[in-house]
């Protein structure tokens, strides 16, 4: 005979978590931090070039930041941001639900992605930033331009 399993106690969220609700909570944690779908078509255009590249690698190995494709050799990182996450100026629309928490949350990261920048060009990296809702040709065109640029450069030297 089997036992019956004792039904679940009403939904709350762990001690500490940012989540509202169970459904929000489902919800942010189904989001990806890599293999986006565009990163999938720009990653996808850039093969079909004949570039070869890391995924979700570190550019700096003492940065605990990862790009979304990283040209090592040649020091090109490139990033996807999400509009959302990034505070797009044209698609970014702030939750209505704690405005609070998620207007210091999304400036932190665009804070970050500064500090990325920054941090990347000092050590000679060339990054290129993209939004999501970029068309992956256009994004594509220009890192190849870039990437073979850099190794024009690397060439001479």
């Amino acid at each position: 005979m089997s036992q019956e399993k004792p039904l679940p106690e009403p939904w709350a969220p762990p001690a500490g978590s940012w989540a509202s609700s169970a459904a929000n909570r489902r919800s942010m944690l189904g989001n990806r931090n890599r293999d986006t779908s565009p990163e999938l078509l720009l990653r996808s255009l850039l093969h079909a070039a004949g570039l070869r590249y890391r995924v979700a690698a570190k550019p700096l190995p003492s940065m605990r930041r990862t790009a979304d494709v990283v040209f090592r050799p040649i020091r090109v990182a490139v990033f996807i941001d999400g509009c959302f996450w990034h505070g797009c100026p044209q698609h970014f629309v702030p939750p209505k639900t704690n405005p609070d928490y998620w207007r210091d949350k999304i400036g932190r990261n665009m804070q970050r992605d500064r500090d990325t920048d920054e941090r990347l060009a000092e050590a000679g990296w060339q990054v290129l930033r993209f939004w999501e809702h970029q068309p992956a040709e256009e994004c594509a065109e220009i890192v190849k331009v870039a990437v073979a640029a850099r190794r024009s450069i690397l060439l001479k030297r």
